[in-house]
């Protein structure tokens, strides 16, 4: 009788695999980062160095943020300036802190998030001064009615313009960072950090100008221009500008998992979503047009239920991420990469967060402590990618470099694995106790207080060859042929020098700490 897991795994395409590779070839395949190979100097291929293109886009950036810095300061003038700046910045934090928790299931790396909030804040800011202001005027000089190019402007030019270049950023980590931009979670992070720069700088600009108007008027308190403004953009619709921006996300993340045959269907998917951005947009400026209650109308009919549609839908993408690690890792787990337990720690925040707990406070001091839950956090976040990554490849979204990739991720698994594995698998242990003491024993042990690798149960990691403990293989012995489902590479062989763990001393200044995804 044929086991029907077997033949349920065998029914899906199939995933490009490594096949019978020693553990030491795979490991050996991907170096430290430390020990690079040398690379001559070319003469005029300065600008392939990513030392230098990094640079260029911060001077870019900078040399943006300074010149929108002048236009908005010009504008509202230096008292406007600070009073917009001070109210603008109350909701960054909190918008950040929403998007951040949103992709804590595999963190991206702050350097993407850090350029799409500056791209936003200068980039697609100083854009959109410029491009709105000098359609507007040639609106209103051909045309000879100032009134109707305000109008105009803000319904039909600062759509398009304002959501182009917010989508640039997107576009351009879509297209350089492609490894770090894996999914539709990827998509709406990125896009709501962008649209955050750059509502903070617009919303400094109409603090200090309605702050300014209140300085001429003399009005202050509740009636004035500036309360009246400070309630509509920071306590109503502080989400407005991440929400169009969202939508050109989710475009982009939808044809982050397409297949890379569905060529139409990767650009119109990303074309699409700027679209729904700028006609959403647009109905927003335009709500004023539909008469007093006009702005009110569309904010509840309109704004508040796209709104939790696309909070439904991150949240959603975020708990596949999860379902994925528990449906993806248990291969692993079967050819020996993974203990039993690991699959099910991992695709629950609860138990990840406590094994890094455990990690810590499993240390003599806080160094090493602090060391260890660094080392289980990239862990988890390596096995997340590690599960996504299978899973593109079953639906044909992976490109040649598959197998590269795994063996790297793999590498990075195995280098933390007597940190980690230990940690998960107690963590899992823990958050499946049922009963009313579950609390109590949880508490106990995370906070518990000992030596790595001592107590709950746990004895030293044995030396390999000894047959037990986690260097034991689970699944097909080494050296024997492993049919679908268990394609990878085989695990740890006896007799071969075993591989230093991450953290080795916990800190020691020669440890290498890749970046994780």
């Amino acid at each position: 009788m044929s086991d029907p897991s077997v033949q349920h795994q065998q029914a899906h395409p199939a995933v490009p695999v490594l096949h019978e590779q020693r553990l030491d070839e795979v490991l050996g395949a991907v170096p430290e980062r430390g020990r690079a190979r040398y690379r001559p100097h070319r003469v005029g291929m300065v600008w392939r160095s990513k030392v230098f293109r990094a640079g260029a886009v911060i001077v870019a950036l900078l040399l943006c943020g300074l010149v929108i810095l002048a236009l908005v300061r010009e504008q509202t003038g230096p008292e406007g300036f600070l009073v917009g700046l001070g109210l603008a910045v109350l909701p960054v934090p909190l918008l950040m802190a929403a998007f951040r928790w949103l992709d804590r299931v595999e963190p991206g790396p702050w350097r993407n998030l850090i350029f799409s909030f500056a791209w936003g804040a200068c980039a697609a800011a100083l854009v959109a001064i410029i491009a709105n202001s000098f359609a507007t005027r040639w609106i209103a000089t051909a045309t000879a009615d100032p009134a109707s190019a305000d109008t105009l402007g803000a319904t039909v030019i600062a759509p398009v313009v304002e959501e182009s270049a917010k989508a640039a950023a997107v576009l351009l980590i879509f297209l350089f960072r492609r490894r770090e931009f894996s999914g539709v979670v990827d998509g709406i992070v990125v896009a709501g950090f962008t649209a955050t720069g750059f509502a903070f700088t617009e919303n400094i600009l109409y603090l200090g100008n309605a702050f300014g108007e209140d300085q001429q008027l003399g009005s202050s308190g509740f009636a004035s221009v500036t309360a009246g403004t400070f309630f509509v953009r920071i306590v109503m619709s502080p989400f407005a500008h991440p929400l169009f921006t969202v939508l050109t996300g989710l475009g982009f993340g939808f044809a982050a998992v397409s297949a890379r045959r569905h060529r139409v269907r990767r650009i119109a998917l990303p074309v699409l979503g700027l679209l729904l951005a700028m006609g959403l947009h647009a109905l927003w400026n335009g709500s004023s047009a539909f008469g007093p209650y006009g702005f009110y109308a569309v904010y509840g009919i309109v704004m508040v239920p796209a709104f939790g549609l696309v909070t439904w839908l991150a949240i959603w993408s975020r708990q596949r991420e999860l379902r994925t690690l528990a449906a993806e890792l248990p291969a692993y787990a079967a050819a020996g990469w993974l203990t039993p337990a690991e699959p099910s720690a991992l695709s629950s925040m609860r138990a990840r967060g406590m094994a890094r707990d455990l990690a810590r406070h499993w240390q003599q001091d806080r160094t090493r402590g602090r060391a260890a839950a660094r080392a289980v956090a990239e862990y988890e976040s390596f096995a997340t990618s590690l599960a996504g990554l299978r899973r593109r490849a079953r639906h044909g979204a992976v490109g040649p470099d598959f197998a590269a990739r795994e063996r790297e991720l793999l590498h990075h698994l195995w280098q933390r694995r007597e940190i980690a594995a230990p940690a998960l698998t107690q963590a899992a242990r823990l958050t499946s106790h049922r009963g009313p003491h579950r609390g109590r024993h949880a508490h106990a042990g995370r906070h518990a207080s000992m030596p790595y690798g001592q107590g709950h149960g746990y004895e030293p990691v044995p030396a390999p060859g000894s047959g037990t403990g986690y260097g034991q293989p689970h699944g097909p012995a080494y050296g024997q042929l492993q049919p679908y489902p268990y394609p990878y590479p085989y695990p740890y062989p006896y007799g071969q020098p075993r591989p230093q763990p991450y953290g080795y001393g916990y800190g020691d200044p020669g440890s290498v700490r890749p970046t994780p995804r």
